[in-house]
């Protein structure tokens, strides 16, 4: 799920309960549309991407760097030891701002108020369907006022 500054989800993938985030990443940007307050198309690209551990990958990283998207995404440990062993070889470290990235709460904000169904959180829906559909319904419940 990507969402806004807001807690309010803008884009919902469901996938199967074994693939992991960071395959995902290309697909949930391909889906971003943000409408403009007038005319115009909508926007495809974020002011700023905040994301957790499992999206850092080189893959995601270049991908946000060849659409102009500034992002903020922690390097886990594993990735900056293999970084450090390879010497000159590895690479910069990646910039982090943690200052913003305490902002990334929103995103667990907004998956707790989907989760706050209790059909959703312990997903009672054996079809994918129907378990969308829900997920669909919650989210527009989270965009009225």
């Amino acid at each position: 799920m990507l969402t806004d500054g807001q807690a309010r989800p803008l884009v919902l993938l469901l996938t199967a309960g074994n693939v992991n985030d960071n395959p995902t990443f290309p697909q949930l940007m391909a889906g971003l549309r943000v409408a403009r307050p007038g005319p115009g198309r909508p926007r495809t690209r974020p002011d700023h991407v905040l994301g957790d551990k499992g999206y850092s990958s080189r893959a995601n990283r270049e991908h946000l760097r060849r659409r102009g998207i500034p992002h903020t995404i922690p390097e886990p440990r594993d990735q900056q030891a293999n970084r450090a062993r390879r010497g000159s070889r590895g690479g910069r470290p990646v910039g982090f701002n943690a200052a913003r990235y305490k902002r990334r709460n929103v995103v667990e904000r907004g998956f707790n108020q989907l989760k706050g169904w209790r059909g959703l959180a312990t997903r009672y829906d054996k079809h994918a369907i129907n378990y969308r559909g829900a997920l669909t319904y919650r989210a527009l419940l989270a965009w009225l006022p």
